[in-house]
């Protein structure tokens, strides 16, 4: 199984990045998606994940209204609309794979290298 997110990068405050996690060895159909975030001296921070079934999106606090997950099964691909951005944002960015949607690092089986996104001016 390989994950492999793209899409981070340098942005300034209030703009927008899209973030891709595309797979190959799993059918994304049948997991749960997260995305993660973590920043320098930080632990990882839960931020999004989407559900198996039905697709049900959950977003932490820090990031809702703001960013939007959504999957592509055709693609075997999930992406994460990131707008409004803040400086504190500021994190590289994993995917990861699990059987059920959670905010617990541990329910995940798979996890992509992560993708930078720096937000500043």
């Amino acid at each position: 199984v390989q994950l492999q997110a793209s899409g981070g990068g340098l942005v300034q405050p209030g703009g927008s990045l899209r973030l891709s996690c595309a797979a190959s060895g799993v059918t994304l159909d049948y997991y749960a998606i997260g995305w993660f975030r973590q920043a320098p001296g930080k632990e990882r921070e839960w931020v999004s994940c989407i559900s198996s079934s039905e697709g049900s999106p959950y977003y932490a606090d820090s990031v809702k209204g703001r960013f939007t997950i959504s999957r592509d099964n055709a693609k075997n691909t999930v992406y994460l609309q990131m707008n409004s951005l803040k400086p504190e944002d500021t994190a590289i960015h994993y995917c990861a794979v699990g059987g059920s949607y959670s905010p617990r690092p541990q329910d995940y089986n798979y996890w992509g290298q992560g993708t930078l996104v720096t937000v500043s001016s």
